[in-house]
């Protein structure tokens, strides 16, 4: 099914549409500025935009809130070197864990770290992600934090027999758990592509190279894209999530808990989308590949039928059964961000219309349902009605979804995101009527 909207109108071809793109990606960075930690760190938001103390201080908003406002200050947004620096200092301290490496899940509201939760890859892959964008966005430590990063990601996560990550750890990294998680290799993937990225630029050709290199990060990437390649092809299109150690699938897992933030039962339509739009980016760095295009279509297709104005009212359903059945009908604001990255990459990649469609309607249902002009920033989560709801997500947590959908669409599918505004390669720049020559 694709979506339509009432007039069908292409926006990505549109000037006006980059300039409305620009105010929306400016409004979130203004939204995101208060989650800067006078001890450092960022706080998770309520809905009104303000630090909610009681979730403590989670390495995984920190490091998306990091990389969100090195991308402000790579933009040159007033302000936005203040938050990530912020943020950015939490990473190199208090969250970082000084007597066994890496970093804590969380501080709790007292400030003492979590260490019930273990080590987690999803949380380094974000530590990962952000040290690449401060050292991009020439952030004071953010090239140490991205050697340390890299370093730590490759010796405790990255299962290089499999070709992709461990999931979890105890907090003294002395025993690692069973599970095995999708969530965490995507956010490995985007990770891999955005070091590949930054050691390309910052390298220095006579020192050591981090993590083997570029051209060794981008193959770790690929490796795990394949992997994903062959689930959609199995499974058609429906993703698993969840495995054993071996990396078989766990369909049932979670089964009594639908409504997991991270973990839930069934499959996710949401992260079809992202993972469409990731395969293309690692083609894109890599070279032309038939198999991970396929899967790409493949993947967004399955959840746009799946998941997209599922049970009679508009959205994206949060699961569904392994026929496509909605199980969890909350409407996540993640899932609608990757839709709209998800539909201009494959518009940017094949040039059929279809794709521009999707992407002026999911933007449409945002501006109606998710957009909170009074409030500022998204509503998280809504209900089946299309309301704001707290089911999974209570607050407006962080920006870091909702930020990529405004720069996504105005960018090449490589390179990522730091490097391309780097490089001056966002359309339109502001600066592109003085003649200002586009560099890494």
């Amino acid at each position: 099914m694709t979506a339509t909207p009432a007039v069908p109108v292409n926006l990505l071809a549109r000037p006006a549409h980059q300039a409305w793109l620009d105010t929306e990606c400016r409004r979130l960075l203004a939204f995101g500025a208060r989650s800067a930690l006078p001890d450092g760190g960022a706080a998770y938001l309520d809905t009104s935009g303000e630090p909610d103390p009681t979730q403590g201080v989670l390495t995984w908003i920190t490091a998306r809130t990091t990389h969100a406002y090195s991308l402000g200050v790579l933009l040159g947004v007033p302000g936005s070197a203040a938050v990530a620096d912020a943020a950015l200092a939490a990473l190199t301290g208090r969250l970082r864990d000084a007597e066994h490496g890496g970093w804590f899940h969380a501080l709790g509201p007292d400030g003492a770290p979590d260490l019930a939760a273990g080590k987690s890859c999803y949380n380094h892959a974000f530590v990962l992600l952000a040290a690449s964008s401060a050292a991009l966005a020439r952030r004071p430590g953010g090239t140490t934090l991205l050697a340390d990063a890299a370093d730590v990601y490759l010796t405790r996560f990255w299962d290089d027999d499999a070709g992709r990550p461990l999931d979890t750890w105890d907090a003294d990294f002395t025993r690692t758990d069973d599970y095995r998680g999708l969530n965490a290799t995507m956010h490995s993937v985007e990770a891999m592509l955005a070091v590949a990225d930054a050691v390309e630029v910052l390298e220095d050709p006579d020192g050591p190279a981090v993590g083997g290199g570029a051209a060794a990060w981008r193959d770790r990437a690929v490796r795990a894209a394949r992997f994903v390649v062959e689930l959609a092809v199995a499974h058609d299109g429906r993703l698993p999530e969840h495995f054993g150690p071996d990396w078989a699938p766990d369909l049932g897992f979670n089964r009594s808990q639908p409504e997991d933030p991270f973990k839930p039962y069934g499959a996710t339509p949401g992260h079809g989308l992202e993972w469409s739009r990731l395969l293309l980016n690692v083609e894109a760095a890599v070279g032309a590949d038939d198999a991970l295009a396929a899967a790409a279509v493949r993947l967004f297709d399955r959840a746009v039928d799946d998941g997209w104005d599922a049970d009679g009212a508009q959205g994206f359903v949060y699961t569904t059964d392994w026929d496509g059945t909605p199980v969890v009908r909350q409407r996540m604001h993640w899932v609608v961000a990757e839709a709209i990255a998800a539909a201009a990459a494959l518009h940017r990649r094949t040039g059929e219309r279809r794709y521009a469609d999707s992407y002026a309607a999911w933007w449409d249902y945002a501006e109606r349902h998710l957009l909170d002009r009074t409030g500022g920033s998204w509503w998280h989560e809504l209900d089946p009605h299309n309301m704001p709801a707290t089911t999974v997500w209570p607050g407006k947590p962080d920006i870091y979804h909702a930020l990529q959908a405004t720069l996504l669409p105005r960018l090449p599918l490589a390179p990522t995101l730091a490097r391309a505004l780097r490089s001056r390669l966002l359309v339109p720049w502001p600066e592109d009527a003085d003649g200002g020559r586009r560099t890494a």
